[in-house]
């Protein structure tokens, strides 16, 4: 398989399994992804999931330049032929954590982009050579990478497809830790399971607000903000979270 989906309590975990060309996303490899996607966004006993890529060179090389760059322009036109996925129109609000464990290059960039929490190991590099192939990334990278790190170190990493290094990354903002490739997979588990501690459901619903709100007028944001927070107020989690608060227990969330 070329994605390999394991669930392991609360916690699932996606892992790109094409090693041997870098996790390079061919056709089968992106409608495999679409359908982990479904099966984690569906599933609700799944509150939490991590992103990561076979083997110790690379998280995903982006692309497959043989196949999947072909199949796109022989499509050119019927942009609905493409499997959705959260790269583009695929909606989901639950918590994604990347482990990018080598290259995150082109597409794999902008796998890494659609995570809340970004964790790279020491040796990663991250970049988007598309503009060398005489294209520009498909998706998303143009749009969601300005939007989170200075203008001007986006354009860099645009316009020359020149990659970072992981430290770089961290300096700029793009991942929240840098750790040694020993330690990768074990701190981005330590962070699922510490998000799964609070409430799954406001989890979700802080998401959908800064996703959803972020190109929303200010006043526009709240309104949504306040939406979802009511929503919260007239559920089990927020009882069983106020109550174990006053309680002075550990609360035991069951996402309804």
């Amino acid at each position: 398989m070329a994605i390999d989906y394991q669930v392991d309590g609360h916690i699932a975990t996606i892992t790109i399994n094409r090693p041997e060309a870098y996790n390079a996303v061919d056709v089968q490899t992106l409608k495999q992804f679409r359908e982990a996607m479904l099966q984690f966004r569906g599933n609700d006993d799944v509150w939490v999931g991590i992103i990561t890529g076979a083997g110790e060179k690379a998280f995903s090389a982006g692309a497959d330049i043989a196949e999947t760059l072909p199949y796109m322009k022989s499509i050119r036109g019927r942009p609905w032929e493409i499997p959705d996925t959260p790269l583009r129109h695929m909606e989901v609000y639950k918590p994604l954590i990347a482990a990018v464990n080598g290259v995150a290059l082109g597409g794999g960039l902008e796998i890494m982009l659609i995570c809340d929490i970004r964790i790279a190991a020491e040796h990663a590099r991250f970049g988007s050579p598309e503009v060398n192939l005489g294209l520009i990334p498909g998706w998303g990278a143009t749009q969601r990478l300005p939007r989170e790190i200075p203008w001007a170190k986006a354009a860099e990493i645009l316009l020359s497809g020149k990659p970072i290094n992981a430290q770089e990354a961290l300096r700029i903002g793009l991942v929240n830790e840098v750790v040694p490739r020993q330690e990768l997979m074990p701190r981005a588990r330590k962070w699922a399971e510490d998000l799964c501690q609070v409430g799954p459901l406001a989890l979700r619903a802080a998401k959908e607000a800064m996703l959803r709100g972020y190109n929303m007028p200010l006043n526009e944001g709240i309104k949504l903000e306040a939406a979802l927070f009511e929503f919260l107020l007239g559920t089990e989690d927020f009882t069983e979270g106020s109550g174990a608060f006053l309680q002075k227990r550990k609360p035991q969330f069951k996402a309804k």
